[in-house]
Formats: C-alpha cells, structure tokens, sequence
C-alpha cells in the first residue's frame, strides 16, 4: 500500500525524533479507543497512526523509506476538505458546521487515454417478471446488445434474469463472442413474479468468478417491481460484498419498486439509484452507468471519518456523482468508483457542543483510500485533519460558495422528504405547506417543470392525503440531481 507515515503524523520529511514523538502523542489523544470509545474508525485510524509511528521511530526503516522516496507511487488521487467555516463565535448552545469532502483523481491521466485501463467484471441483474412484458423487456434487449458491443476482449460480462426463480443467461467469461452473447441476451422472456434476492444471490456467484483487485467488480439490478419478505436478506447480501469489493448500482424502472429499500441496498456498497421513468429511457441509463464503468481511474474508494469524542455526525450526503444519502457505518464511507476527470464530492454534517474553549480545536480527521488500477502499488491512502476556532469576538467571513449552492439545494430535497414524514405521521396540512413552500423555492430557482410537480403534489396530497408514486420519485430523485448541478456549477 502506499503509505505515507509523515503525512498520517502531520510532520514533515525534515522532522526530529522529538517531534515525530510529540505529534504521535497528540493525535493517539484524540483517537485512542481508551478515549475515543465510541468511534470505530477512530480506532481504524489509531492502527495506522500507530503503524506510521513505529516506522518512524526505528532509525533503519525510516532511512529505508526515505531513500525508497517517491520511486514507483505511479499514479495518485486527492483528498481536499473544505469547512463552511473556519472560525466560530463561542455560543451556550451546539453548533452545526459543514465539511465538504472531495477525492480527485489525477490530473496527468486527462494526458493519455487512461479508459484502457479500467477492466471491466460486469454483472447484469434484470428482473423479467410479467411486469416488464412488451417494450420494458425489449428496450433492455436493446441496451444488453450495446453493452456487449462496447465491452472488450478483456472484460468480464455475465448476465442474469429473475422472476419466481432465477437463471444465468450468460455465464461470467470474456467478451469475445459478441454475436453468440447478443443472442443469448435476446432469449429473455417475461413471467411471473418479483424476487430480487434470488437474483441477487445468483449474480453475485458470477461476479465473483473473476473477482480480482485489477478489475470493476460491479452488478446493475434493475427492477420494476416490489420485492417481498426478502429485503434483509438482501441488505445482508451487499454488506458481505461490500467487504469483498463488489458494488451494486439499482435502477428502478416505472412506478412501482421501492426507492427506499433500492437505495440503502446501494448505497450499503458505494453504489448509486436511478429512477427510470419509461422504457425508452432505460437504454440510455444502462448505457451511461456501464459508460462511466469503463473510464475508472480508482476502485473501492472509501472515507473513514474519526470523529473526536464530542463531535456527532448528523448527516451525510453524496454530491456527486449520483446524489445521494450515505449511510455512516461505523464511520466508514463506501463510494465506490472515482473516474476519470469527474471528483467524488461530499457534504457532512457535524455538530459541536456548547461552549467550547477559545482557540483552535480539531474536530475530525478524515482518511481516504482506494485502489488505483493502473499502479503496481495499487491501494493508497490519504489523510486530512479538519479544525475549527473558537472566539470570544464576531468573525467576518463568507462560507464558500460551492457549500452555499449546496446547502441550499440539499433542503430542496429535504423539504421532499419532511413532507413525506409529515404525511406519514397522518399530518396533512403540514404536508402540503412543505410541498407548496418546496414549489415556490423551486419557480424562484427557475426550476419550473419540477416546481409545477411540486404544486401537483402538493393539491394531490390535500385531495387524497397521500402522494402519487411517481410524483414522489420525481420529486426525490430530481431534487437530488440539482445537487450535483450546484457543485459542477461552482467548479
């Protein structure tokens, strides 16, 4: 792994054994489990810290290291934090602050055509239920063909389809046979009925035949269906692939899935959800998720965040690519692929209690890794320690505005959301104020189309007292892209 000891320690290359110590001792402080109990990835941070140290520390290794220098790293990727603030008044009462995270790949790899490198261990998962009979079923025929046509002699595919039960259609092997691959995938027919975890459990077999760390292990499921008994089962299944380095991407198609269940499924392994809306837009959807498959500089990217002990994460969001919320799982982010040319962008949440001190404090330290294919060395590490001041007196400063945009946009879609939870609870009247106030935001924003589903729903709800499915999702998942709108736009 490429490691970088003086950079987990904070010290330069330059540093005395003294200060290699001293900075070893303040930061073990604020992430030794002894003191940090509550925070796994503390103690995920306090081993490496710990590792860095002894390296250090022992006068024969680090010369060996220092020598070894930067001979052989290859490629690198980024890690960038930007806080809403740097300095905070002292207050009776917890705060809230914001951290934008972002991972960048490299900027040499826009030199060369670096999509050759990206392997691909592709597995289809598509739901051929009677539901999807007639044009859903042939538009993803379609999309399977042009897959097949845009995957390489290197490259892994394996297709399977459920209903009742579940079968391979194509068998995990290469790409080279691509006519004799078409026609399997045109043999596809619709029956019965929705059961993903059957599905599931079969496309994982096939992914991992060729599971390998120099490869994109990755599934697409695609659905239009609700699934029944089996979600757990199912959310079991993507945390074990999860830890072996396999992602899932869902696409929903029409009205009917579950986006909830769809999108802690994918999120559970650095993967994304997609609201299908109609069949003709299933082909492009496919296409562009296998698209961005292919142009891979990094794989099995994931932030561990340590808090400090006083610290709490309230939320966590991923801004781009594919908004969506992220589940803080023992404080480590799985997100999945970084591509070429397009960042991984976050935004976190953090409170600090009341009446803090005055001067600087740290409050998190954040540890990105992944495996940059193209390397011999492949998996890297990169840390970041994030600070506030505390001060008795008022400090003008203006939060930057890719963190404005995105708050901003971010309580558009919690606005969806509050409403929705505000009907669940039976409060109708509050439901259709959010919707309202949630249409008049977006017609000032110039976002009329989806300003004028809002007021949609809004006089739906206080008809009905309920939703309409697929105006609820547009809602949701179009309040969700004009995230990664608001980011793009202050780049």
């Amino acid at each position: 792994m490429d490691f970088n000891p003086y950079e987990f320690l904070g010290v330069p290359q330059t540093a005395t054994s003294e200060e290699i110590k001293i900075a070893y001792r303040r930061i073990a402080r604020r992430l030794h489990p002894d003191a940090n109990p509550e925070s796994p990835a503390a103690a995920a941070h306090f081993q490496d810290l710990t590792v860095a140290y002894d390296l250090l520390s022992d006068p024969v290794r680090r010369r060996a290291y220092d020598q070894r220098g930067e001979e052989g790293s290859g490629l690198r990727f980024q890690l960038r934090t930007t806080t809403s603030r740097s300095s905070t008044l002292i207050l009776p009462e917890p705060q809230v602050f914001y951290t934008l995270v972002e991972v960048l790949p490299d900027e040499s790899v826009n030199e060369v055509d670096y999509s050759k490198e990206s392997r691909l261990n592709l597995t289809l998962v598509l739901d051929r239920s009677n539901s999807m009979s007639g044009t859903r079923l042939e538009k993803v025929k379609i999309a399977a063909h042009q897959i097949i046509d845009r995957m390489g002699p290197n490259d892994v595919l394996s297709v399977v389809t459920f209903n009742d039960f579940a079968e391979v259609v194509i068998p995990a092997g290469p790409v080279t046979d691509k006519a004799a691959l078409k026609s399997r995938a045109s043999m596809m027919l619709p029956g019965g009925g929705t059961e993903i975890l059957k599905g599931l459990q079969l496309g994982v077999a096939q992914n991992r035949q060729f599971l390998g760390p120099r490869m994109v292990n990755h599934i697409v499921l695609l659905t239009d269906g609700n699934t029944y008994g089996d979600e757990e089962q199912c959310m079991a299944l993507a945390r074990e692939v999860a830890r072996e380095g396999i992602s899932i991407s869902a696409m929903g198609l029409g009205q009917e899935w579950n986006d909830r269940f769809l999108d802690e499924l994918s999120a559970l392994t650095g993967g994304s959800t997609v609201y299908i809306t109609s069949a003709n837009a299933v082909v492009k959807f496919l296409n562009e998720r296998v698209r961005s498959l292919s142009n891979v500089f990094a794989e099995r990217v994931q932030v561990l965040i340590a808090i400090d002990p006083d610290i709490r994460i309230e939320s966590a969001f991923r801004l781009s690519p594919n908004p969506q919320p992220l589940s803080v799982n023992d404080g480590i982010l799985l997100l999945g692929s970084l591509q070429v040319g397009r960042p991984i962008s976050l935004l976190l949440q953090l409170e600090v209690p009341a009446n803090q001190p005055a001067g600087n404090r740290p409050v998190a330290r954040f540890v990105a890794a992944a495996d940059i294919l193209a390397n011999k060395v492949q998996r890297m590490q990169l840390v970041d320690d994030v600070s506030l001041n505390f001060t008795a007196e008022p400090v003008q400063e203006d939060p930057p505005s890719a963190i404005l945009d995105a708050i901003a946009k971010l309580t558009l879609y919690r606005m969806q959301e509050r409403a929705q939870e505000a009907l669940d609870k039976g409060d109708v009247r509050t439901a259709t104020r959010r919707l309202e106030n949630l249409a008049t935001r977006l017609m000032e924003m110039g976002e009329l189309e989806l300003a004028a589903q809002a007021q949609m729903e809004a006089q739906q709800v206080s008809y009905t007292h309920s939703l309409t499915d697929a105006g609820r999702k547009a809602l949701k998942y179009q309040t969700r892209s004009l995230l990664m709108n608001a980011l793009e736009e202050n780049r």
